[in-house]
């Protein structure tokens, strides 16, 4: 609230709203496929090896568009670049309804996958072009919401959805909504500087800290892609999150099949249950960023370091996806599946951060999209492995590894990125 005051206004965080409730569409679009997977299976006579090609093939464009896509939102500008690629996606998800065989739905997603990736190279721009550095580490928190939220109402929507119409309605209207919010966005979203809703006092606060969040990055793709990985410290960021990723594709590709199959749970009873690892998410998104301002501000740690040491605290959660595999009860399985839900979306949080802080304002958007790239990479070949030995060897292998990846990847994320200055930048 003192922070509102003392900025003259609120509306960056109206625009957080308004970017998050994108995300959470996006979210719902996404995980349509997975909440219906046991009937769209069933009705289109799938097997679970050509169901991991049809996740592979949204993971595989996630994986290819995420640094094209944000060269593209940094070349042509949020505003446009963003709602360009929520109609794309948009369509796509509607497209869904129509399809009869696997390939169909296959081709389908590759193209969602490929508009959809750019979430998070978007966010990243967001947090830079309209908050001020001190705040970025709690906006980006809020700002996380949207991720896990749609992710956790979209099973009770989609089950709502799917009993008044089938499975094909449950991307019909989900699709149809993407297409209205893109036109909302055009109507409200502007950079700080052309924004006509701003107070005079607020765009002062905003533009006070900025660096060259508004400038454009290279039009050349390979050279500006070129400058990013001849640094070494993207690595501190792109290897961790590649090691964080498969935590989360787990969560929103596999947990539904896996309580469904593995767990014995009902299509309705996994509805009322599978939420609560993405609201465990949003407390972890929204944690990460008052932990990591608290060590900023109260411990004086620089807002690089503050955000290794939140990584660091946050891997340990992680563990508890190593648990999960051990219990009998599918419910216990459910809360220790939240906690890691919890510290990946920390994880993910502090990602954003790092490349905020790192990395210039013209350039975070395809920085991040290489980053997503890397995390991306991981999410597809996890896919594919658990599609060809899940049906043999179950989930408790992968889940158990899935608990000490993290670790490993705080610790090359303080190896490569901590400051040894300890001087307070916050």
């Amino acid at each position: 609230m003192s922070a509102i005051l003392k900025s003259g206004g609120y509306v960056r965080w109206l625009m957080i709203i308004l970017f998050a409730t994108g995300v959470i569409l996006n979210y719902v679009d996404r995980n349509a496929l997975g909440i219906m997977a046991q009937e769209i299976i069933k009705d289109l006579n799938i097997t679970p090896k050509e169901y991991s090609y049809i996740t592979g093939a949204f993971q595989l464009a996630y994986t290819i568009f995420q640094p094209i896509v944000g060269w593209f939102v940094d070349v042509i500008g949020l505003r446009i670049g963003f709602a360009i690629m929520v109609v794309i996606w948009s369509i796509m998800c509607v497209l869904h309804a129509g399809a009869g065989t696997w390939i169909h739905l296959a081709i389908l997603r590759f193209f969602m996958g490929a508009a959809e990736s750019v979430v998070a190279p978007a966010n990243a721009k967001v947090i830079s072009l309209w908050f001020p550095k001190k705040e970025r580490a709690i906006a980006n928190g809020w700002s996380m919401v949207g991720f896990s939220l749609g992710a956790m109402i979209a099973p009770p929507l989609i089950y709502t959805i799917h009993q008044f119409g089938g499975w094909q309605l449950a991307f019909l209207i989900p699709g149809s909504l993407g297409i209205i919010w893109a036109g909302i966005w055009l109507l409200f979203f502007n950079q700080p500087s052309k924004s006509r809703f701003l107070s005079e006092a607020e765009k002062k606060y905003i533009l006070s800290e900025q660096d060259d969040s508004e400038s454009q990055q290279n039009k050349n793709i390979f050279v500006a892609i070129k400058q990013v990985v001849s640094k070494k410290k993207f690595y501190g960021i792109a290897i961790p999150a590649f090691l964080a990723e498969p935590a989360w594709a787990a969560v929103n590709f596999w947990v539904p099949y896996y309580l469904l199959t593995e767990r014995g749970m009902q299509l309705k009873e996994m509805a009322m249950f599978v939420w609560i690892p993405f609201l465990a998410a949003d407390f972890g998104g929204l944690s990460s960023g008052y932990f990591s301002r608290m060590l900023n501000k109260h411990f004086g740690l620089s807002r690089i370091n503050a955000a290794c040491t939140t990584y660091l605290g946050a891997a340990f959660f992680m563990l508890s996806m190593a648990f999960a595999s051990l219990t009998e009860s599918p419910y216990t399985a459910i809360a220790l599946i939240a906690i890691g839900a919890w510290g990946h979306q920390m994880l993910s949080a502090m990602l954003t951060i790092q490349v905020i802080e790192n990395f210039s304002g013209k350039e975070v958007s395809t920085v991040n999209g290489l980053r997503g790239s890397s995390a991306w990479i991981a999410s597809f070949l996890f896919t594919i492995i658990v599609g060809q030995f899940v049906e043999t060897i179950g989930f408790k292998p992968f889940f158990i590894t899935m608990g000490f990846l993290d670790i490993i990847g705080a610790i090359i994320m303080c190896s490569l990125l901590y400051q040894r200055s300890h001087k307070n930048n916050g």
